[in-house]
């Protein structure tokens, strides 16, 4: 994601150069919706969220596919589950 927000910069920053603007990583919004999400984050394993967040595992795969729209409701329960996996990542340790 890093990677993808300093080629944005730079990519913005060369369009704008003529004109003497200059945008800077405060000025970026990067949003993914499910499908790109997880499409990026490759190394989320859908069936094991499914299990996790108490969703059937073939709903997930078509939100996930774009098959099918999650309420905001569906999302925030995918959002939760995703952001509980972070937590937990990042709270490792290994000796």
């Amino acid at each position: 994601m890093e990677e993808l927000k300093a080629n944005i910069l730079e990519a913005v920053n060369l369009f704008l150069e003529k004109s003497g603007k200059f945008v800077t990583e405060d000025d970026l919004k990067i949003v993914l919706d499910l499908p790109q999400f997880f499409e990026f984050y490759k190394v989320i394993n859908a069936k094991a969220l499914s299990e996790r967040i108490g969703m059937n595992q073939s709903l997930l795969a078509q939100y996930i596919k774009g098959v099918k729209k999650p309420s905001s409701i569906q999302t925030n329960r995918i959002l939760k589950g995703v952001q509980q996996v972070g937590r937990e990542l990042a709270g490792v340790q290994f000796p």
